[in-house]
Parts: structure tokens; sequence; C-alpha cells
């Protein structure tokens, strides 16, 4: 059925073409994939059924503890939706490249921003209903239609989320201008979606005691008459997962109104926003100064400052590249905690990513550099230019690890010493091989970077694992009472690394 040309069903019916076609282009040499997805999603159902059909009755006193998991379920999900959603408004405000059009149609910008809303929400709800549907119509079949409940609980919850992102968005839009406002959405975007790896290192982040005093802890927290007992209203909105009508019908409204005044109070200034969006060039005024050149420096200093500046002007590339540091945090803790039987973990953890640092940084220094041919046109040799550009990815990521290596060495020589070195060693050869295996690229390929060049992603893949290896396998053997096995490993997974480091050099005119 298609809708009235100009009517809101119509509009709905375009952005979700636009929907399947924004997602699908990529795969268009692919056409067995989704026949194949559809074929495993119907692979699920049965899987679900068979797993599920002599489940029984919930009883009314575990029903509590569902409605908890089932909220700590929707907290995890928020940060997806919360993210997916500001993508998706980012998206609709900037990057579809059609709202001048719209805008200039006589259909309404009230029904242009609901439409718009509403496909973002579908578009985010889509994924889960997707993943969720399997083991609602399975259990539909046993007996258990209640469970129909979480295809409303995902729809209200997505709507919730992607009103508040689109909310947030044209505030950002309101405060910074639209220019910014693209890059500080996307940054957030990608931040929301990278604490669910947070979450699940709260049992490292806890207390001391291991395990046993973590769920003590918790107990005490969900006995009767506390801020988080089993009938606490913070579990609200999991209780609609069970089949609470009255909690579901509270969630429903809640969103509906939400939705409806995000709707209501926006829809002006969604246009406002988006005009600026499209015509307005916002110059930004400089104040008349005479120019003064720094003139005495090495080719050293010169090329980190350029490739320094050139990297903090690109806050959208750079927040992908740091967004890997939030892995770092419970290590971190884990370090100044002096965790002794952590040392090997923690060693290989850092080994990994200041590795993985140093491969990003030096694909956007050396195989993303904007002007190869002025570089080649300069006095200098480009053996000293290639140099420095190895240092400028180096440098940041050592001063970076530095503070809980100095941590490791204090508390204890032998073990900070040893992770010293495979920090160091791994950082280095990650940016040799990114200098000896990158191939030249666009910044804007930066997520598609191992396309192509499997050699590159292949060597410093096995280079990575070498080092940790090292390093987790050095500090093991290093511990008393440890058997002569760890130091042999030890040196065969250095071995690895080197002869991977070597590979690199050796197939470097080849990869290009």
């Amino acid at each position: 059925m298609r809708g009235t040309p100009g009517s809101a069903i119509w509009l709905l019916q375009h952005e979700t073409r636009m929907f399947w076609f924004n997602n699908g282009r990529r795969r268009k040499q692919r056409s067995w994939l989704a026949p194949f997805l559809v074929l495993l999603w119907l692979c699920l159902h049965g899987l679900a059924f068979f797993l599920l059909r002599n489940m029984p009755e919930t009883p009314e006193s575990v029903l509590p503890f569902v409605a908890m998991a089932a909220t700590l379920l929707l907290v995890v999900l928020a940060t997806f939706m919360f993210s997916s959603g500001l993508k998706g408004s980012v998206d609709s405000l900037f990057e579809r490249g059609d709202v001048d059009l719209l805008l200039s149609s006589p259909l309404p910008a009230r029904s242009i921003f609901t439409v718009r809303l509403g496909a973002v929400t579908l578009g985010v709800a889509l994924v889960y209903l997707a993943l969720a549907a399997p083991v609602v119509n399975a259990g539909l079949f046993i007996g258990h239609p209640e469970w129909l409940a979480v295809y409303a609980v995902i729809l209200a919850w997505a709507a919730i989320w992607c009103a508040l992102a689109m909310l947030l968005t044209l505030l950002l839009v309101r405060v910074l201008g639209a220019r910014k406002t693209r890059v500080v959405a996307q940054v957030i975007s990608a931040i929301a979606g990278a604490l669910l790896f947070l979450l699940a290192q709260a049992q490292n982040l806890a207390p001391s005691g291991g395990p046993d005093a973590l769920q003590a802890m918790i107990a005490d927290h969900i006995k009767p008459g506390s801020v988080f007992a089993p009938d606490s209203v913070l579990w609200w909105a999991g209780r609609a997962f069970t089949g609470s009508a009255v909690h579901l019908l509270g969630l429903a409204c809640t969103a509906i109104v939400l939705f409806l005044v995000t709707v209501h109070f926006t829809h002006g200034f969604f246009v406002r926003g988006l005009q600026q969006a499209v015509s307005t060039v916002r110059a930004r005024e400089r104040p008349a100064a005479v120019a003064q050149g720094r003139f005495g420096q090495s080719l050293l200093q010169v090329v980190l400052r350029k490739e320094w500046r050139l990297i903090a002007r690109d806050p959208h590339l750079l927040s992908q590249v740091l967004l890997q540091l939030l892995y770092l945090l419970p290590l971190g803790f884990l370090v100044l905690r002096s965790e002794e039987h952590a040392a090997p973990g923690v060693a290989a953890g850092l080994t990994m990513l200041a590795a993985s640092l140093a491969t990003s940084l030096t694909w956007i220094i050396v195989a993303a550099e904007d002007a190869p041919d002025l570089l080649l046109a300069s006095p200098a040799t480009m053996r000293v230019v290639r140099r420095a550009k190895v240092a400028a990815a180096v440098i940041p990521i050592l001063a970076l690890v530095a503070i809980p290596l100095a941590w490791a060495v204090a508390h204890d020589a032998a073990t900070g010493l040893l992770m010293c070195f495979t920090v160091a060693a791994a950082t280095l050869c990650s940016a040799l091989t990114g200098l000896w295996q990158g191939r030249p690229a666009s910044r804007n390929s930066f997520q598609r970077r191992a396309k192509g060049n499997w050699v590159a992603t292949v060597v410093d893949l096995v280079g990575t694992v070498g080092w940790a290896a090292t390093g987790f396998l050095l500090i093991r053997a290093a511990s008393p009472g440890q058997s002569a096995y760890d130091a042999r490993w030890a040196g065969i997974s250095l071995a690895l690394a080197l002869l991977t480091l070597l590979l690199a050099w050796g197939t470097r005119r080849r990869a290009g």
C-alpha cells in the first residue's frame, strides 16, 4: 500500500526505502547475504523453540528478580540506542542532502520532523526487534503470550532514547552551531557505544575481595527496604518485560508523550537548524596580526608539530583513535591497585592497546598524508621525514602509558621493566609495520583502512599478538615458583614477533 503523495505515511515509506538503501548499498555485490541472514533468522526461531519448549511458568516470587535483570539489560541497550539515535539524528540533519528540497516543498515542517524522528526510531529499534523475535515468537507458541510485551518495550525504549538524542542534537546546534554539532554528536555517539566495555569490567573495578565480596555488596544493596530492593521504583521499566500491563502502559505513555513533546516544541527550531546546516557558512573572524614565522627549528620539530596539529584539527578522526583509551581504564585501575596475579594480563593488555594505537596513528600520519607531493619536493630527504613521522606516532603513545608503567616499576621493578620493554617494542614495531606496509589513502577511509591490504592487516595482527604473548609469558616466567616452560614459550613468541617485523620489512615494496 502506497500512501498519498505528501502525506506522513508517504514520507515514512520514503524514509524506510532510504534506510534500506543506506544499509544495503555496501552489500550490493553480495546478493547471497540477505537470503543467508533470513535463513539464519529462521534457524534461530527453531533453536529458540527447541530450548524453550519445556520451560515452566515463571513463579511470582521470581518475577521481581526478572524485572531487575530486564532493567539492567535496558540500561545497556540505552547506551547503544542513544548512540545510534545520535548518529541517525546527525544523518537526518546533515548527511542526507535532501533537507533543502523538503523545506521548499509544501509539506508542513511538523510532518517532516515527525517522520524523520519516527524513521530514526524505527531504524534503531529494528535491530533489537529482529534479535528478540526468535525468543518472543517461540514463547508465543509454547504458551507465553505475555512475552509479546517485549516488542512494545523495545519500541517504547527506542522512542525515548531517540527523542532524547534528537533533542541533544538540536541543543548542540543552538549552542555550538551546525558545523561543530556534527563532530560533537559523532564523538558522543562513539563514546556512548563503548560504555558497555566499562560495565563489563565492573567486577575488576570493584573493591578487593573477589567475587564473594562483590556478591555480598550486591546482596546488601538489594535487601528489602533499600534503594535497590526488588520492589523499588528503579526497576519500573523492567517490569514491563514481565508482561505487567500497568508498567507497559506507563512506559508506552512516557515514550509517546516524550515523542510528541519533542515534535511540538522543536519542529520550529528543527527548520531553523536545518536551514543553518544547509545554507549558512560561518566564517570565523580573526584579528589582524603580523605573520610570525618560526625559523631555526629542526626538521623533527617541524614534522612533529605539523602532524600533531593536523590530527588535532580533525576531532572526529581523533575521537575514533582515542576511543581505544577507554579500554585502558580497567587496566589502569588494576595497575594502580597493585594486583600481582593480574600483572601478566595487564602487560598483555597494555601491549596490545599501545600497538593498536600506534597502528592507527601511523596510518593517519603516513598513509593518509594530505600532501605527499609537497614532501617529495621538499629539500629534506624522505628517510628523515619518515623517521620524524614514526616519532610523531610513537611519542604520544609512550607519553600516555608512561604513568601506569612508572607506577608498575615503582611497585615491582622487574615486572615494571618487562612491561616497559614489551610495550615500547610493540609500539615501535607497529609503527614501523605501518610505515613499510601503508598504502596511500584518504582520512575519510579510516574505518576501512584494512580493506584491500590484507598483508598489512595479518602482519600487524600477528606481530601485536606475539608481543602481547611475550609480555604475558615473560612476567609469568619472572614470578617465583614458575617452570621454565614459560621462558621457553616467551622466547618462541618473541622470535615470532621479530620474524613478523622482518616479514613486514621484506614485503614493503610489494605491499606498496
